[in-house]
């Protein structure tokens, strides 16, 4: 689990919510929460798009 000791759900958040503050620096947020550019850019488009609701783990199956 790359969010380590706390919860899932929970380190998405914090991690948004920082990244998206004025200023903050992504690729550093990413290394710090252990997780991809790629995943934290997805993360950040969910949650813009959807609030908290878009960082819900979602099926893989396909369509």
């Amino acid at each position: 689990m790359p969010f380590g000791d706390t919860s899932v759900m929970d380190g998405k958040l914090e991690f948004v919510r920082l990244a998206v503050q004025e200023g903050s620096n992504v690729s550093a947020l990413c290394r710090r929460f252990g997780i991809g550019r790629t995943c934290g850019h997805k993360l950040i488009a969910r949650y813009r798009a959807h609030g908290e609701a878009g960082l819900a783990e979602q099926s893989r199956r396909p369509t």
